[in-house]
């Protein structure tokens, strides 16, 4: 079904829901297998612009459609960003698709991933209601934290309309050093052992192909200068330039490592798996992955569709749980479980199935 719907207003928006029998919301589809289902599609792209922006309260109010590029570059005028590291930003990733994917980047590490930003959503129900939950300020904290279900509910929920978030200020500077692994189990014991350390890393990941951890710090300039020294100490390696540090951050957010034509899977999993998963990984020929979050999030590029379904399998043995992000494959992959309440929030949302279930 190729029918594309595409309101300009937010009232035009609760009449697309309300005229449809089965829908779909959709934003620039830099994740397209999250909305591979065949039914109606209805973009947000339209629906774009930040409404509200607070600095001194450190928050945003922006439609779903707004590009996360755009925010990005409103707060950095005024020295603030989203620390959890937004993905696929340059790919043209909206607010609203990000929030429906769930997907946070290496920031997510120290200071907790999109889910502990968000304030607060507008958005239409499976009856056509336009509803607001949450606040447009941190302390405002009355009520049951419904907002926080729309992180990763694929646009399954109801469609959203306008989002409210916090912010951080930027840090005065950041510096990736690049520790020194000689193996997959090397790179594990470093995770471990920097992550419960006083360093207070901003991101631990291991890039695919890159020889180490990668460890990004960020402060004074003063400061990190002799957490340099202190952590070399303990782990050897070397300091990026801030060039070559902002092309391999880059990188992993973008994707450009996995090849176009890859099934790109995300699997949640901690550090105690990462050497099952990577000896995975290695069995697949040609697959590539992402290991970030300090080990408790891998992204992994299959070569092909079949690969997927193999890959599937071993994390059905490993009780591991994995979404796909693009491709042919299923959308879920490994061991499936969904708590009881994710069912019941759909019911109260959703009681006419407007919108296809997590299982689409």
């Amino acid at each position: 079904m190729n029918t594309v719907l595409a309101p300009e207003t937010f009232e035009e928006l609760a009449e697309a829901v309300r005229s449809t029998p089965r829908l779909l919301a959709i934003g620039a589809g830099t994740k397209p297998r999250l909305s591979a289902v065949d039914t109606v599609k209805l973009s947000t792209a339209r629906l774009r612009g930040i409404s509200e922006y607070d600095p001194s309260e450190f928050t945003f109010t922006a439609a779903a459609g707004t590009p996360i590029g755009e925010i990005a570059a409103a707060l950095a005028e005024r020295g603030q960003y989203l620390p959890f590291d937004p993905m696929l930003t340059e790919a043209g990733a909206t607010l609203g698709g990000t929030v429906a994917a769930g997907l946070s980047g290496p920031g997510r590490f120290r200071f907790g991933g999109l889910r502990d930003f968000i304030l607060g959503v507008r958005f239409v129900d499976g009856t056509g209601r336009m509803l607001r939950l949450g606040g447009k300020v941190v302390k405002n904290a009355a009520g049951f934290d419904l907002p926080k279900f729309f992180v990763g509910s694929l646009g399954r929920f109801g469609v959203l309309a306008e989002l409210t978030f916090k912010v951080f200020p930027r840090p005065a500077a950041a510096r990736t050093l690049r520790l020194t692994a000689g193996n997959l189990e090397s790179a594990a014991k470093i995770l471990v052992e920097a992550a419960s350390s006083r360093f207070e890393f901003d991101a631990l990941d291991v890039a695919p192909d890159e020889p180490g951890v990668l460890a990004r710090l960020a402060g004074p300039v003063e400061a990190l200068e002799d957490l340099t020294r202190e952590v070399h100490a303990r782990w050897p390696g070397e300091v990026l330039s801030e060039q070559d540090a902002e092309g391999v951050w880059s990188a992993l957010r973008e994707f450009h490592w996995a090849d176009s034509g890859s099934d790109l899977v995300k699997v949640a999993l901690s550090p105690s798996r990462v050497v099952a998963l990577g000896e995975v990984v290695r069995s697949l020929d040609g697959a590539k992955w992402h290991l970030s979050a300090g080990g408790n999030v891998a992204f992994i590029a299959t070569t092909s569709t079949p690969q997927a379904a193999v890959l599937d399998q071993h994390l059905r043995k490993l009780d591991l749980s994995g979404v796909a992000l693009r491709g042919d494959s299923p959308l879920w992959l490994g061991r499936r479980t969904q708590p009881a309440i994710i069912q019941a929030v759909k019911q109260a949302l959703d009681p006419e199935n407007r919108f296809p279930s997590l299982d689409d």
